[in-house]
């Protein structure tokens, strides 16, 4: 390991920004001792988002002094910064246009926006009067695409994702460095539907202000967290486990269990950490209710950590979300001022606290040891289980980890009863679900539907026509041909059919949508996204991209039914021994298309 110290030295402006987030140096304390360094590791990231947003980019004086400050040795500290898409450590312009050009991107015309602004602005990374436009991975705006997020790097730096964004209006707000004013969340299902699917998680949605405290607290905010505080965490466990709660992230893991090994672990601190880093192309459920509803995601975090005796909370967003970091960070001031936080929660004893942490554009760190690593100042790089968090998760303590559309169910079922909760869905998926639904449909936008209603049902609600292809579960997902769209929409009937509800994306493809190119950039997504810590994920996943590029321009290195075979034998490989659900899931998508679809197949014939 280099521990040389980086020869350039920062200059005030970059030590200013350092400074701010670790607090500022005293010279009177010596600066070299390694005890000194014991829990300063986690600023790294905030350091370093602070560097990056006062210069666009992290000059090597800064980085320098942020590894002074923090005692991180250069090597690691350099090999977190170039972890992350997010962070430069080459010179960029101060403005920025991040131009999605995944799945829904694509399949809405994102190709023709990046050759537009190659057209205006030259080729991509490209510097022109202090502006440049990069290619993104989904930017989980996807009922809005294509979709673009501008950054203006400064003493008072901005950013703002909207879309769907044109030609014209992505020159424009690159020339003019501004983007739109933030759009409210699309819930077409309250005009479409006629009430017969009533909305839970998404009743404030759109009409009640997400800025407002008053107004969440009119509309059933903290009755939950009050209930919840009278009648102590065994209450709270008891109706966890009779409503039947799973995890909305994709493992479907029950809730209530998870909360009960947190609870019962003897050792002490112990965290939780609301894992709202949605980076699955095509989702984008988290995102609204972090951007419409942000009391409702600290109400249920704090519920959360009183009842497992943990008394610091993280609430780790993706970087791309900048509107619902701020309306998150106002909902904790909000929340804190009111005595909602803090050391004496509702005047009840209880103390907990939430610090707002921001990834920096890793899918990675959806895995929730990745999440951990990076929360420490690591590279997000998954860990072995067990250990298990609840036993060993963040900075070694027993960690209770939930996504936020998990958290948010957890004040119904308290306000209402798990009767009530159990009314809704089915007997083994109980409640309801969101789903993310984009591509050719008519209404794109966020759904919720009780588990047990049936795709073609919601297919219908969306305006879908002509369908070639659902894909279900975002990119480590599932297609669905034709044939399977009547699968009632639960945990145990889609895994019937071979698919998974995972991440709640309904991306529909209709037959003006070529399955080659949407393969590739499946493959291509997960060579990108693989952390490269494991062999099957870190080669695997390059090969495959090279198997699939092969079939799709119909240049085979063998017979095409050889290729396919390799593929497949791939695919196993990369599910039986990779460390992480990346590589398990890697080859799902591109699998299920070539044994539902014949995709790969008839392009390569």
């Amino acid at each position: 390991m280099d521990l040389r110290p980086i020869p350039a030295k920062p200059t005030d402006e970059e030590r200013a920004a350092v400074d701010a987030v670790v607090g500022p140096a005293d010279p009177a304390r010596p600066t070299t001792g390694l005890r000194e360094a014991l829990g300063m590791r986690h600023l790294l990231l905030p350091a370093l988002h602070a560097v990056q947003a006062r210069f666009g980019w992290i000059p090597p004086g800064a980085l320098g002094y942020v590894c002074e400050r923090l005692h991180v040795p250069p090597a690691e500290a350099y090999g977190v910064a170039t972890f992350y898409a997010l962070f430069s450590l080459a010179e960029r312009p101060p403005v920025a246009l991040h131009v999605c050009d995944d799945l829904a991107c694509h399949a809405a015309g994102a190709p023709a926006l990046k050759q537009a602004l190659i057209t205006s602005h030259g080729p991509e990374g490209s510097a022109r009067n202090g502006r440049t436009w990069l290619s993104s991975p989904c930017l989980g705006l996807c009922e809005r695409a294509p979709a673009a997020l501008l950054v203006e790097a400064g003493p008072n730096p901005r950013e703002a994702a909207w879309g769907p964004v044109d030609p014209a209006a992505a020159t424009a707000a690159l020339e003019a460095a501004r983007a739109p004013a933030a759009q409210r969340a699309l819930i077409p299902q309250r005009d479409r539907d006629g009430g017969r699917f009533p909305l839970r998680l998404l009743s404030r949605v759109g009409r009640v202000d997400p800025t407002s405290l008053d107004a969440y607290r009119a509309h059933g905010g903290y009755t939950a967290l009050r209930l919840a505080l009278e009648r102590g965490p065994a209450f709270v466990l008891r109706e966890l486990s009779d409503a039947g709660l799973v995890g909305r992230g994709g493992a479907a893991f029950p809730t209530g269990r998870k909360w009960q090994a947190v609870a019962q672990a003897p050792a002490r601190p112990k965290y939780l950490v609301c894992n709202a880093d949605e980076s699955e192309p095509g989702t984008f459920k988290d995102r609204v209710l972090m951007e419409e509803d942000p009391f409702a995601v600290i109400e249920a975090m704090t519920i959360a950590g009183t009842t497992v005796g943990a008394e610091l909370g993280f609430l780790y967003v993706r970087a791309e979300y900048p509107l619902a970091h701020e309306r998150l960070s106002g909902a904790i001031e909000a929340a804190r001022a009111r005595g909602l936080l803090g050391d004496d929660v509702m005047g009840r004893g209880a103390r907990f606290h939430i610090e707002l942490r921001r990834g920096a554009g890793a899918y990675i760190c959806g895995e929730e040891t990745a999440l951990f690593a990076s929360l420490e100042g690591f590279r997000g790089e998954p860990r072995t289980k067990p250990p298990f968090p609840v036993e060993a998760g963040l900075f070694g303590r027993p960690t209770l980890v939930n996504n936020v559309e998990t958290l948010v169910n957890v004040q119904g079922i308290l306000s209402e009863g798990a009767a009530a909760y159990r009314s809704l869905g089915t007997p083994s998926s109980p409640g309801t679900r969101l789903f993310c639904v984009s591509g050719k449909v008519a209404h794109p936008g966020l759904y919720e539907l009780p588990f047990g209603a049936k795709l073609s049902e919601l297919l219908e609600l969306a305006g879908a026509s002509a369908v070639q292809a659902v894909l279900l579960g975002g990119a480590a997902g599932t297609f669905v041909g034709k044939a399977g769209l009547d699968v009632p929409l639960t945990f145990e009937d889609t895994r019937k059919v071979g698919a998974t509800l995972g991440s709640g994306v309904v991306l529909v493809l209709d037959d003006t949508i070529p399955l080659g190119p949407v393969l590739e950039r499946i493959a291509r997504f997960f060579r990108d996204e693989s952390c490269g810590q494991c062999v099957p994920c870190r080669v695997g996943t390059v090969r495959q991209e090279e198997l699939v590029a092969r079939l799709v321009r119909n240049k085979p290195r063998s017979s095409p039914a050889d290729e396919l075979a390799l593929l497949a034998d791939l695919g196993q490989v990369m599910r039986d021994a990779s460390i992480c659900g990346l590589g398990q899931t890697a080859s799902s998508a591109i699998e299920s298309a070539v044994r539902e679809l014949g995709a790969l197949g008839k392009a390569s014939s």
